[in-house]
């Protein structure tokens, strides 16, 4: 895991890591006016793939898709963090647009799951774009 995400100066140039860890970023943002007072002592983080024992015995046949991401649950001094997978996400994207929608429903759907509620409580429009 490359770490906890904190915004950052807008350089010229943008690497396509950089890029997504904004799109992840803007999700959490948009969540913050309704929940960050339940946000605020949770990490959001990217790592490039899922961790083999995310993944099952190989590759996805339908039953078991490959994660976008997970939520962990605070455990002793380790906070709360949410992580999204860069490469499955941009994988699973037609253009920027699609990737940007992508990462905001699996942020939504990670907050759910740490806030024990639907993603649509989370945010009403999540069902919307489905």
């Amino acid at each position: 895991m490359r770490g906890p995400l904190a915004p950052s100066h807008v350089p010229i140039a943008r690497s396509r890591s950089e890029r997504f860890d904004d799109l992840v970023l803007d999700a959490v943002d948009r969540l913050r006016p309704q929940w960050g007072k339940q946000l605020a002592a949770v990490e959001f983080a990217v790592e490039e793939v899922p961790p083999l024992s995310e993944l099952g015995d190989g590759p996805s046949t339908g039953s078991e898709p490959i994660p976008f991401g997970r939520a962990d649950v605070a455990r002793g001094q380790d906070p709360a963090a949410v992580v999204v997978y860069r490469r499955p996400l941009e994988a699973r994207a037609r253009d920027r647009d699609t990737l940007g929608a992508l990462v905001h429903d699996t942020v939504v759907e990670q907050v759910a799951t740490l806030l024990g509620l639907s993603p649509e409580t989370v945010d009403p429009g999540y069902d919307d774009r489905r």
